[in-house]
């Protein structure tokens, strides 16, 4: 059993074990995000959806994992650190509401999962930019997860980059925020280690992601729902907001006091369980090529993950060169 201190906070010890199974549970509420946010936005729409989903987030977190007061953290990390979380939130959550179907929702969450391909690659070519050949041992594994993406864009199609471009191009908004929000996110992951002093800055950005997108929700002039949503419907909006403020609580709380290996490795299971979770919630009979993809997705991260440990392991690294956020 570990025992650990947890500052200013009462704590005298934790249990590893417990904290661990904490932070795991994080992964299987963020499995439900993408069905949520998908239910959601076709009851209220894909702006005003998220707004509401994030402003209830921000009552829970300040409920249950309030922030150490704002002048404990360092400028640049709530500058920088925060510009990068409220990006990405606001793109992740708009992306799968504005997708034209629940299948297309899957997809777009799919394309999400290519952050941590992202991190190790930025990582190698940023961060470890001496270290000879970290960005060429990346490689294999980016190659490997953007294949598993276009085989679950394209469909039925199976390995047809054509067929997939064209079904972007049909709705290509929904996939171009993924992407984009991916790529700030692995940029979150890559810098804000160094930048963080430590601390966990969730709860003090959470706040921005809802401003952010009650600002996109009027500027878009959306409006309101033509019909008053169901008791079922409000219930989704309460559900997601405590699967992504929830899971961002159980996630701090198993990597302050848990194992960070066992949350690192088990975080790449996410995509799998974010698509059995939609398929189920959403009643979606996806494709073989689709599980396939997925499977694809998990095995570029994998590959990703142990070219980034043999690099860490190689002479002239350090934790310093590491980079340590995981995400839903």
């Amino acid at each position: 059993m570990n025992r650990q201190s947890t500052k200013g906070r009462g704590f005298r010890y934790v249990p590893a074990t417990r904290a661990t199974a904490v932070g795991l549970s994080a992964l299987l509420l963020w499995s439900m995000m993408t069905a949520l946010v998908r239910i959601v936005a076709e009851s209220f729409g894909a702006t005003l959806g998220s707004a509401m989903i994030y402003t209830v987030g921000v009552v829970l977190l300040l409920v249950f994992h309030r922030p150490a007061p704002l002048r404990d953290y360092p400028r640049r990390y709530l500058a920088i650190g925060g510009a990068l979380f409220v990006f990405y939130e606001s793109s992740i959550s708009l992306s799968i509401g504005l997708a034209s179907t629940a299948a297309q929702s899957v997809e777009v969450s799919l394309v999400n999962y290519l952050w941590p391909t992202m991190m190790v690659l930025l990582s190698a070519g940023i961060t470890k930019p001496r270290v000879k050949g970290a960005v060429w041992r990346a490689i294999p594994g980016a190659v490997v997860a953007t294949i598993g993406v276009a085989l679950a864009v394209g469909g039925n199609s199976g390995l047809d980059f054509t067929a997939a471009v064209g079904h972007v191009a049909d709705n290509p908004l929904p996939y171009l925020l993924a992407f984009l929000g991916a790529s700030a996110w692995s940029v979150y992951a890559v810098i804000t280690p160094t930048l963080s002093g430590g601390l966990d800055g969730t709860s003090v950005f959470f706040p921005g992601v809802a401003i952010a997108l009650w600002i996109i929700h009027f500027m878009s002039g959306q409006g309101l729902p033509a019909a008053m949503p169901g008791v079922i419907d409000w219930l989704a909006v309460l559900g997601c907001a405590v699967v992504i403020a929830g899971g961002y609580a159980c996630w701090g709380y198993g990597i302050l006091h848990g194992s960070l290996r066992t949350l690192a490795i088990a975080s790449y299971a996410t995509p799998v369980l974010s698509v059995a979770a939609s398929s189920l919630i959403l009643g979606l009979a996806l494709s073989l090529p689709f599980w396939f993809g997925t499977m694809l997705v998990v095995s570029g991260s994998v590959l990703n993950w142990l070219a980034a440990r043999s690099t860490r392991n190689r002479p002239g690294t350090s934790d310093a060169d590491r980079p340590g956020a995981c995400r839903e």
